[in-house]
């Protein structure tokens, strides 16, 4: 059996790596005595995986872990003990409980959505977005392994839009293609004429599937 939570990241700790996240929460879940599953071996470790990274510099709504159990525990006092061993700025919002068959949120992971709040040069990126989506095609250079590579980003902007001052964006996350905010923004202040790419905060607010529905619940 293992448990399928969700949790918030704020403020400051937006700015650690997720390897320090991972083991944070590793150290979270000791302190919480939950039974959780350990790896074999002369280093044993909580089998804990996210369902996306968070970039640095990025807060997250509703990021979505699977943690595997030893031994059965509720959703209730899985969702109290995290949070009392945890720091205020992450906070376990939801949890449920599942068997080991059902599949990896990882596995499902198909988009997400972000909350974009430029800090700079607002209106020309706002009034740049209808035209910056009429375009067929929206070259980008995207780093990779091997270097870097172009990237059509057009397919990969399920959607974006004005709201309230910011942009609400949904962009592909999967392991066939995926649009990084960054990039995207990179793009549209391009496409807005700014000599240099727009300054902004960011956050996730929503994992979801490939067919839009939250990833918390598939």
């Amino acid at each position: 059996m293992k448990m399928i939570a969700v949790f918030s990241l704020k403020d400051r700790l937006k700015h650690i790596g997720h390897l320090d996240l991972m083991r944070a929460m590793q150290r979270a879940l000791r302190r919480s005595g939950l039974p959780v599953s350990y790896s074999q071996g002369f280093n044993p470790h909580i089998l804990l995986s996210f369902a996306a990274p968070l970039s640095v510099g990025m807060e997250g709504e509703r990021e979505v872990m699977e943690v595997p159990l030893s031994a059965p525990v509720s959703p209730e006092e899985f969702i109290r003990r995290i949070n009392e061993a945890l720091p205020p700025l992450v906070r376990c919002l939801s949890a449920r409980q599942v068997e080991d068959s059902h599949p990896a949120p990882m596995s499902q992971l198909g988009a997400a959505q972000f909350d974009i709040t430029p800090r700079e040069s607002a209106e020309a990126l706002l009034a740049a977005v209808p035209g910056f989506l009429a375009q067929e095609s929206i070259p980008a250079m995207r780093k990779s392994k091997k270097g870097m590579v172009p990237v059509d980003l057009r397919p990969l902007i399920y959607n974006l839009r004005v709201q309230g001052g910011r942009l609400e964006a949904l962009l592909a996350l999967h392991p066939s293609g995926t649009c990084k905010p960054d990039l995207m923004m990179q793009a549209l202040s391009e496409f807005a004429g700014l000599p240099e790419p727009a300054l902004y905060d960011i956050c996730r607010t929503a994992l979801l599937t490939e067919r839009f529905a939250p990833l918390e619940d598939a």
